[in-house]
């Protein structure tokens, strides 16, 4: 017995010396790990990761955010190299209240005969990029990077800004250990609480630190003719909130199809300032309500005072609008002038940069430059416009009265009905037609006179893509024809954006990928710039091996090369929704032409499937027409997106659809 629990003291004191998270004290253990027990599939794993977020004060500055991080991660294979490097987003607005990068050291091990290699992070491994002006990048790459390596590296933030990122309990690889630990002064009063849509609930503990501020002065004394210094110490005792975290074995962010952005889903503590009140001083209220956080962002110069700038475009507007007075017309002509005028410099941001009227005079700026510009522009024409804040989807959604969870401002056109969206950033962007990347759920609107709502920016109307698929089937067991396809709404601004910049080759080139021996000739597009019209393509095509010829008699999958290759959907419980961004109503009109000599013995019958009824729904339509067979199939999905409680039941209704658009036609010889 004695004996057993001896080993049993060895087992737990080797697992502690190989847990011993002290930067520089890597394991030989760590370095031989092949593979994450728990996660076979995972390229990396977080073996330890610290982060300690605190305020200090200095004299004359105020208090100091300091965010500690250090970070230890086993690197399995060559898919993993990517988390060998970091980047680290830096505050860069001004002189007084940018961020800086302290105390980095970061070194790669490497296990050799036994013997543990370190190679240390060298200046030449450190680059620094501008992101805007307000922002930048300070990017590091491990040296010598190995299948099999660990890494570590460590590194402290220090900013002058009191606003805190959120914290990250969960990444895309799996963390073995985790230690979070916030700490506050009682001056600054944060809302705090755990994303509601993680499925990982971490155990978050609370607790109160005294703490001591200690303040030197001077003071210069003159007796006698005789000056002297005197050195005054004081101090003053204050709390700092303390939020804590000590986890273990932390599971991954599930990679799912369809996932609008996976940090939507990560587990993450989201830290937002609500007020600020020192000693003997009025509260500084600044998130409590949406109404707050508005009206605060309206008041910013970069923002409200823009929208009341019009001395630099009246009499270009007035010019453009001569003899218009349809309103409709008058939107449609500011917008497009907008559009051309100035070009996005690929900033986002709900504050301008330049400013509306150097970005007007230089003919470039940021998001807010533009929409902001927009706004104002068509509020001169005596439109009823207002700028409307936005999240993007790589953003985030803010589930709480937060001035940091927008990035982005587009411009909502009132009517006595509707709300017409518009984004001027955009070459092919339209009217209620916005890049994907803003349909983030709600936006919020906000009117001249302070009131603010949430407004809707998912879309209603279905994009559209009709097909059209003629087929002549050859004796060589290949088939030929046409195809015209037409897209509308949404389906036409990806298929703008896709092929902006190719030539006819290299459309015909991603046309024919994957499509196995399809050879596509003729091919035209048209109206690609002409955004209030359909974009239509249309080529010949040649498809080799159409057709399978088993035993007399012919195979044939109606829908060619375009039929489906397989379901999306594997999973067998889905953890978020499928997000299809915008309502689908696709549809395809096939026409084929029996060849001499064989005749119909069996074809694929007539279904209609649905999906919640009337959330979606497949129609598979065939037909014999003398030597001729149609086939007419449809599919309209009116809700962007599928919730996981409905996803076994869209998973079945998707995978009969696939069967039925794979189904063969079976032609016997006569």
């Amino acid at each position: 017995m004695k004996k057993l629990v001896f080993i049993t003291f060895l087992c737990i004191a080797q697992i502690a010396i190989s847990q011993n998270y002290k930067f520089g004290k890597v394991s030989e253990e760590e370095l031989l790990e092949k593979t994450n027990p728990d996660y076979p599939e995972a390229n990396a794993t977080v073996l330890y990761k610290k982060q300690q977020i605190s305020f200090e004060y200095i004299q004359g500055k105020g208090f100091i955010q300091k965010n500690e991080i250090q970070e230890r991660i086993k690197i399995y294979n060559k898919e993993g190299f990517d988390y060998a490097t970091r980047l680290v987003r830096l505050y860069d607005g001004s002189s007084s209240y940018g961020e800086s990068l302290n105390g980095l050291k970061a070194v790669t091990y490497n296990l050799d005969g036994g013997k543990i290699i370190e190679d240390k992070l060298k200046k030449d491994g450190i680059f620094e990029e501008e992101t805007n002006k307000n922002w930048k990048t300070s990017k590091f790459t491990m040296p010598n990077i190995k299948e099999g390596c660990v890494i570590e590296f460590e590194y402290t933030i220090e900013s002058q800004l009191s606003g805190i990122d959120d914290i990250e309990f969960q990444e895309l690889i799996p963390i073995r250990k985790l230690e979070i630990k916030l700490k506050t002064p009682e001056y600054y009063v944060y809302k705090t609480f755990l994303n509601p849509r993680a499925s990982y609930i971490p155990v978050l503990n609370n607790s109160k630190e005294n703490r001591t501020i200690t303040f030197s002065n001077k003071e210069r004394t003159t007796t006698n003719r005789v000056s002297s210094t005197q050195n005054y110490t004081s101090t003053r005792d204050y709390i700092d909130n303390v939020v804590e975290a000590n986890l273990s074995n932390i599971p991954p962010l599930k990679t799912e199809s369809y996932v609008d952005n996976l940090s939507n889903y990560q587990a993450k503590l989201i830290v937002e300032l609500e007020r600020i009140q020192y000693p003997g001083e009025s509260i500084e209220y600044l998130s409590t309500s949406w109404e707050k956080v508005t009206k605060t962002i309206y008041d910013y110069p970069e923002f409200g005072d823009q929208l009341n700038k019009k001395g630099y475009y009246n009499s270009d507007v007035d010019a453009i609008l001569t003899g218009i007075t349809d309103p409709q017309q008058k939107a449609a002509i500011i917008f497009n002038y907008v559009k051309s005028k100035v070009k996005w410099n690929e900033y986002h941001g709900y504050t301008t940069d330049a400013g509306v009227s150097k970005a007007y005079k230089e003919g470039v700026g940021n998001v807010a430059d533009i929409n902001l510009m927009l706004t104002s522009m068509l509020r001169y024409a005596g439109l009823n416009a207002n700028p409307v804040l936005v999240s993007t989807k790589s953003n985030g959604i803010p589930l709480i009265p937060t001035r940091t969870g927008f990035n982005y401002v587009i411009c909502a056109l009132e009517t006595s009905d509707s709300a017409i969206l518009l984004d001027a950033t955009q070459k092919f962007s339209t009217a209620d037609i916005l890049p994907t990347k803003a349909l983030n759920w709600l936006g919020r609107l906000i009117r001249q006179d302070g009131s603010s709502d949430w407004i809707e920016l998912i879309p209603k109307i279905s994009s559209r893509e009709s097909v059209s698929l003629n087929i002549k089937l050859n004796s060589d067991l290949s088939a030929n024809g046409k195809v015209r396809n037409q897209f509308t709404n949404y389906q036409a601004f990806r298929v703008r954006d896709r092929f902006e910049n190719y030539n006819t080759d290299e459309m015909i080139e991603s046309l024919e990928k994957g499509k196995g021996e399809l050879e596509i000739s003729n091919f035209e597009i048209e109206n690609m710039n002409d955004v209030s019209q359909p974009v239509t393509q249309s080529y010949d095509y040649v498809f080799n091996n159409a057709m399978e010829d088993i035993g007399d008699k012919l195979y044939l999958t109606p829908m060619l090369f375009l039929a489906p290759d397989e379901n999306p959907f594997k999973e067998n419980v889905r953890n978020y929704p499928i997000d299809y961004v915008y309502p689908i109503a696709d549809k395809y009109m096939i026409n084929i032409m029996l060849p001499d000599g064989y005749a119909i013995e069996t074809m694929p019958e007539s279904v209609k499937y649905q999906f919640n009824i009337s959330d979606g729904e497949f129609t598979y339509l065939a037909r014999q027409n003398g030597n001729m067979l149609q086939f007419t199939i449809s599919l309209d999905l009116n809700k962007t997106l599928v919730l996981p409680s409905d996803y076994e039941q869209y998973k079945k209704f998707y995978q009969l659809m696939i069967e039925k658009q794979t189904e063969k036609v079976v032609l016997k010889k006569i």
